[in-house]
């Protein structure tokens, strides 16, 4: 999320409806101009399935993101809903990650007021996910208001176990996202990897796992590359962000977005990484196509 433009108002307004690049000199440092200039023309290594976030680029209309993502080799969009799908067919792109049967990003399945709107909607999108051939659907733990880790998990169950029957059905998964609760999602209780790895184990179910985003365990729990290699076969997809800033995952930050790539890639993962930064510079599309490249392992 970011202080100017939330991901929390894009899922509202979801729920609401149902360059000739320049390569820096600086660029050296995650890959080679001749990868880079392969990489802008759409030649990707095939490694890693690229994603982008539609809020992240907002100030585009959906049928000219998609028409870009497709010219970059970008092969999904993550946070869209029905509306949108038959434009992301009409261009061969994945909904990467589908949205809009959650309530919003704090009042979620850790607490049994809210399972009564969240079994309804979950009910209703799973077999439109599945009719539209997609796999992932995001979910939300909610914020704590006091509720123990105990109770947390316990709800979760509750309220997931009743969906779990339809998720696997249909071959739908129910991704739960791990946010930062230190800065951007003060009080949300899925806030580690090890609160979602439990809440995983719990559930016993191949169509419940967690969307790992980068950007935000970093901020809550760092060691990323080892983390991610402990508990892969929970992980469903993945979300990038640079640190801090939420902004480009370039030199500007500090992660290693090449390694993680790696990292990821040895795990055997065949899902979705998606681009889910807010660009600083004015020419989104150039900060865009740089990502990929350092994350095109």
């Amino acid at each position: 999320m970011n202080s100017n433009l939330s991901r929390r108002s894009i899922i509202k307004g979801v729920l609401a409806g149902t360059a000739a690049l320049g390569i820096p000199g600086s660029f050296s440092a995650y890959a080679s101009e001749n990868d880079f200039l392969k990489k802008e023309s759409g030649m990707l290594k095939g490694n890693i399935n690229h994603s982008v976030a539609r809020w992240c680029f907002s100030d585009f209309d959906i049928e000219t993101l998609c028409i870009e993502a497709q010219k970059i080799g970008i092969k999904g969009i993550d946070l869209v809903g029905p509306k949108d799908w038959p434009m992301l067919k009409k261009y061969g792109l994945e909904s990467a990650m589908c949205n809009g049967a959650e309530i919003n990003l704090v009042d979620g399945f850790n607490n049994p007021k809210f399972h009564e709107t969240l079994i309804q909607n979950y009910s209703e999108m799973i077999p439109l996910v599945a009719e539209a051939g997609y796999t992932n659907l995001i979910c939300f733990s909610g914020n704590r208001r006091n509720i123990t880790d105990e109770d947390g998990w316990n709800n979760c169950v509750l309220g997931l176990q009743k969906l779990i029957p339809l998720a696997e059905k249909h071959n739908v998964i129910l991704v739960m996202e791990l946010l930062n609760s230190k800065i951007d999602h003060p009080d949300y209780q899925c806030d580690r990897t090890s609160w979602g790895v439990e809440l995983a184990k719990r559930l016993k179910s191949e169509n419940f796992k967690l969307l790992y985003d980068i950007y935000h365990m970093q901020i809550d729990e760092g060691d990323i590359i080892r983390t991610i290699k402990y508990n892969h076969q929970y992980i469903a997809h993945y979300h990038t962000a640079g640190v801090p800033g939420r902004n480009e995952i370039d030199e500007t930050q500090e992660l290693n977005y090449n390694a993680i790539m790696k990292a990821i890639h040895e795990t055997g993962f065949k899902g979705f990484v998606a681009q889910e930064f807010m660009p600083k510079n004015t020419d989104k599309l150039t900060s865009l196509k740089k990502a990929i490249s350092i994350c095109d392992i």
